[in-house]
Formats: C-alpha cells, structure tokens, sequence
C-alpha cells in the first residue's frame, strides 16, 4: 500500500529473492523511462522501497506520481 508522507509517496515491496526484486526493479525502469518520471528507490536483496515525487513541481506528490504508482501496482 503506497502511504503519503513527508512530501513523497512510498511503499515498500519483498519478493522471493534478488533476482524478483531485480526483475520487477527492471519492469519498473521500463515504465518510469517512458514516463519521463523516475523514481527514488533503494534494494537490499528481496526487498525495494520507492519514494515517488515530482521534482518539476518542488519535490511535492503530484497526480504524475500517482500515475506512476497505478503503472508499477499493475505489475504485480
């Protein structure tokens, strides 16, 4: 579940292994490159943490993050 905070908009998701996170990281470069929207997000193993913010707009949550959020729910 994504959680507003902060000034960004964050989740946190686990897989089975590295290689999961990795792909699923992969899918989502696909999408934020497409999007022109590239995420804040970190790795450690099975487990990736996004943070989402339009730094256009001031670093802020903006509907683009939210759109993006919507696209990598829809991977899952």
């Amino acid at each position: 579940m994504w959680v507003e905070t902060d000034n960004r908009l964050k989740r946190t998701f686990q897989f089975r292994d590295f290689t999961e996170a990795f792909s699923f990281m992969t899918r989502v470069a696909l999408i934020a490159e497409k999007m022109n929207h590239h995420p804040y997000w970190t790795n450690v193993y099975n487990t990736v943490t996004i943070e989402l913010s339009t730094h256009d707009a001031g670093d802020i949550v903006t509907e683009k993050d939210y759109t993006l959020a919507k696209a990598i729910d829809q991977l899952l």
